[in-house]
């Protein structure tokens, strides 16, 4: 058996920020100042357990403090972002935000609002149920129209209104260019920023090439996170393609001693993941890595 690893897998540096403003908040807190975040700090179940055993506490809504907040809690915004809200609701409780937004979506969110302010209409091209979409469409009032496929654009109307076309960092990249050209024809005064960031590129290309190398995919990060995910459909759609989180969801009983085995992981998977699943597998054969034999 030959396992063959992306070139471009795990932790994305947004991802890498956050964890790093986390873990340096965490270093210098004290009992009477516990280290909140506003949502998990990444989508990874394993990751948010470890900062629980540290004492960081999950919060989903600022609201907990009304009744026992003493005004100077520390919160950190999670790497998906917040809607404007939040900062101003922080500002009047008088609690600390620390914002370990991912810097590429704060460029969406800082895109969004200023489009907003001119009077253009906003649409975001996302999963409408994730915390990075909620977030950015909190920059425009909660007036954008979120789309995620086909469908959803050919039940537009047809406007020459001004138009701010966005995506979520995350989103596939052959649908978002299906859905533009389509988009294009119905505003035809849109102004469009493919805003899915460079790493979310990288591991879909790498993986959908590594996909087509191999026996088997075996794709790690968390069931809900949404890079993650849409890397598994991608290798899905060339390769028999299983999704786990870690090792012990595994079944090497699945894999045969001649098979070539593709290994790729989400942006908020972190390395020891990775290597543990690696390490249950490497007996049966050699490990290469950058997907080169």
């Amino acid at each position: 058996m030959k396992i063959l690893v992306a070139a471009h897998s795990g932790f994305c540096y947004g991802v890498k920020r956050a964890v790093q403003i986390l873990d340096e908040l965490i270093e210098e807190h004290d009992e009477n100042h516990p280290v909140y975040t506003l949502g998990p700090i990444i989508h990874n179940k394993q990751v948010t357990e470890f900062y629980e055993e540290r004492g960081v506490k999950v919060i989903e809504k600022l609201s907990v403090f009304n009744d026992n907040g003493r005004g100077g809690e520390r919160v950190v915004i999670r790497s998906h972002g917040a809607p404007k809200k939040v900062y101003d609701d922080a500002e009047k409780m008088q609690i600390e935000i620390l914002d370990a937004t991912c810097p590429y979506v704060k460029k969406i969110q800082n895109t969004v609002s200023t489009y907003a302010t001119k009077g253009y209409n906003i649409i975001i091209v996302g999963d409408s149920d994730h915390p990075e979409v909620i977030g950015i469409d909190g920059w425009c009032d909660h007036s954008a129209t979120i789309i995620e496929k086909i469908e959803d654009v050919e039940k537009l109307t047809d406007s020459d209104a001004p138009v701010c076309i966005v995506a979520q960092t995350t989103f596939n990249l052959t649908i978002w260019k299906d859905i533009t050209e389509i988009l294009k024809k119905k505003f035809s005064n849109s102004v469009i920023h493919n805003t899915i960031c460079l790493a979310t590129e990288q591991r879909q290309q790498a993986c959908r090439e590594l996909a087509e190398q191999v026996d088997y995919m075996i794709v790690i990060g968390g069931k809900h996170s949404s890079n993650t995910i849409k890397l598994a459909n991608i290798c899905s759609s060339v390769v028999k393609t299983i999704h786990i989180e870690t090792k012990d969801e595994l079944d090497l009983s699945i894999l045969r001693g001649d098979e070539v085995i593709g290994i790729t992981a989400g942006a908020s998977t972190p390395d020891w993941i990775v290597q543990s699943v690696i390490l249950k597998i490497e007996n049966e054969g050699e490990v290469y890595f950058d997907g080169k034999s």
